[in-house]
């Protein structure tokens, strides 16, 4: 999982959704939070975000989040927005499709 503050100036990674909630409860504690993060459908191993994405939201139901995968026929790519993500990212994607939804998330207040 990728998280974004400052408008990508500042990235972290977690490998899976255990570390990226813990990550993000300590950045928000600090006072600067993420502005986004960006989660793998599948964690091998791992939480991944279909469960990751309910207990984000439960601990800050403004976190923006964008669900990234090659499974693009999943229900959860396909009803990104019913399952609380906020955008949406097909895997292979090139920076300037991720620019291009980043930039439509985070001035989507």
């Amino acid at each position: 999982m990728r998280f974004w503050t400052s408008w990508a100036n500042d990235v972290a990674f977690a490998t899976d959704g255990d570390r990226a909630l813990e990550m993000y409860r300590k950045a928000q504690g600090s006072g600067a939070p993420y502005d986004v993060v960006i989660m793998d459908l599948t964690i091998p191993g791992g939480k991944g975000d279909g469960v990751t994405i309910g207990e984000l939201l439960a601990f800050d139901p403004s976190a923006k989040a964008i669900v990234s995968s090659g499974y693009s026929n999943d229900a959860i790519m396909a009803n990104y927005a019913q399952n609380g993500f906020a955008g949406v990212v097909v895997k292979p994607y090139t920076m300037d499709e991720q620019y291009t939804e980043l930039r439509r998330v985070l001035e989507n207040k």
